[in-house]
């Protein structure tokens, strides 16, 4: 399948533009073959105005409808072959086998979202029935259901280049729940981009939905995006990315003159609090696990564990050395862009400069294309304590280990971290027992709290809560990963004396889909 370079418009290839930009493979740093043009102002609105027009259709088409959509995206990513998988690979400096296995996993969101929307109960349907001769006044008839927002803008993100991209979390619970979706293409990847909207639009076709109901637009400048998180016909907005990036868009989008709605997942840096007895015990174990969790994927994922605090005690030292060792033997690896390299560079740079952190070990270097070496640090809690910057996060495989005198100062170090992901705690028994004031502080600082496993390792399913607190998210209350993320792009819409020729199905006495509902305060099918 040949490259067009240019932007989807409600199925249509679109090139109105003049400014044009090429990929990069960030393993040589060579330009990939076809120039992607920059979407115009005029082609952002054409999108968002046809998508606009496609939600009277497409927020009204069956659970089992969108179900088929979903489905059939998934069928046609993976029609895609080999064409995917190399241009992703060359674009994105991941191996074959991890791009194969996000490939997967893609799909398989896809085909989780299709199963949600056949079952049908997520629309937390409430009926409370009327009571006419309700004294001293009669009790209304009044029903509720949760409804799509409306036109749903997602940027796609670097570190995944297809679970977290043009058909990623994002756009598969934005299309589930209703709501059609434009897509920021992200600059590193616009080939494969291209290939996944090509799926999509046959997917469209395919299902008969709506061709508004998808468009893409490329772009390396801010004006694209925020083209878009400006438009007043858009609704909501999903974004994976980096704090800077991802708070411009939550301030651009809460300063219109009707705010909306932005799932920004941000960053975090993850922490991970190894406890007495877990140490002693399985130190060594753990120590590999670190190596191995920091340094997955060349140390870019979000859920990279970026501090590691311990207790100071004997088993400390040892536990460093062994770190070290490993740290050591890590190859360097190719990173995403040469931004990300840059950014990680930057960094890496800041934390050495620091008199109070001192470099433990670098993994091997390489000056071939954006390769990435590794690092870890080691510092006390009392420097923690009183250095913000420590808790910012470095993109990439480098992690800091934090050093306590004392239980207390572990606690107070708890205490002060901001919004996080995921926190980790490898811990035996007795530990747990020991530091269960610890455990409810992690609750409110992080959206997945760990036991005895590593965070790198997101989940897929029902109950994955990916998010957190301000500054990892921009909104605690939500997921980016699971079906929960469903929700984050509808609102409770409520029916008081609807006829039922009126009322949806979900909504109906004789419930003609079969979904649980809350009836009169109780759960019912």
């Amino acid at each position: 399948m040949s490259l067009t370079g240019q932007n989807f418009i409600e199925g249509t290839l679109s090139g109105q533009g003049t400014k044009t930009f090429l990929a990069i493979n960030p393993s040589n740093g060579k330009e990939l073959s076809t120039s992607f043009y920059e979407a115009t102002q005029q082609e952002i609105n054409e999108a968002v105005e046809k998508a606009n027009e496609a939600f009277s259709i497409y927020s009204k088409k069956s659970g089992k409808e969108k179900a088929e959509f979903l489905d059939a995206i998934a069928d046609e990513i993976l029609n895609l072959g080999d064409t995917l998988i190399e241009r992703c690979c060359a674009e994105s400096g991941l191996p074959e086998g991890r791009i194969t296995g996000e490939r997967g996993r893609t799909m398989n969101q896809l085909k989780l979202f299709a199963n949600v929307l056949r079952e049908g109960s997520w629309v937390d349907a409430r009926i409370d029935t009327a009571i006419p001769d309700r004294q001293p006044v009669p009790k209304p008839d009044i029903r509720s259901m949760q409804k799509p927002l409306g036109v749903v803008g997602v940027f796609g993100a670097s570190n995944f280049p297809l679970a977290f991209s043009v058909a990623g979390g994002d756009t598969a619970s934005a299309l589930a729940s209703g709501c059609p979706i434009i897509v920021k293409a992200h600059p590193s990847h616009p080939g494969t981009c291209e290939l996944i909207a090509n799926a999509i639009n046959k997917a469209v076709e395919k299902t008969n939905m709506p061709k508004g109901v998808f468009s893409m637009v490329h772009g390396k400048s801010v004006a694209v995006g925020m083209g878009i998180v400006q438009h007043p016909l858009v609704k909501a907005i999903g974004f994976t990315g980096s704090y800077k990036g991802g708070k411009a868009i939550f301030d651009a989008a809460n300063n219109r003159p009707e705010p909306i709605p932005v799932y920004a997942e941000m960053g975090s840096t993850n922490p991970v609090f190894i406890l007495p007895n877990a140490l002693r015990e399985r130190g060594e174990e753990i120590a590999q696990g670190l190596t191995g969790s920091v340094t997955l994927g060349v140390g870019q994922f979000c859920t990279n564990p970026g501090l590691v605090f311990l207790n100071d005690d004997a088993s400390v030292t040892g536990f460093q050395e062994k770190v070290s060792q490993n740290f050591k033997a890590v190859e360097a690896n190719t990173m995403l862009n040469s931004g990300v390299k840059s950014a990680f560079d930057s960094g890496i740079k800041n934390l050495s400069n620091k008199n109070q952190i001192e470099l433990l070990a670098q993994g091997k270097e390489s000056n071939e294309g954006f390769k990435g070496s590794a690092h870890v640090f080691k510092t006390s809690a009392k420097y923690f304590l009183t250095e913000d910057s420590l808790e910012e996060e470095v993109f990439g495989p480098s992690t800091i280990t934090i050093t306590a005198d004392s239980k207390d100062e572990l606690l107070a170090s708890a205490k002060k971290m901001k919004g996080h992901l995921t926190a980790t705690l490898f811990a035996t028994d007795e530990d747990l027992k020991s530091y269960m004031d610890l455990i409810q502080i992690l609750e409110q600082k992080v959206g997945r709290l760990i036991i005895n496993n590593f965070p790198t390792g997101v989940e897929v399913c029902h109950s994955m809560v990916h998010g957190g607190p301000f500054p990892a998210t921009t909104n605690s209350r939500s997921t980016s990963v699971g079906t929960g993320a469903i929700t984050r792009f509808t609102r409770p819409m409520c029916y008081q004396n609807f006829p039922q020729n009126l009322l949806s199905d979900e909504l109906k006495d004789n419930n003609p889909l079969g979904i649980f509902r809350i009836v009169n305060g109780e759960i019912k099918k």
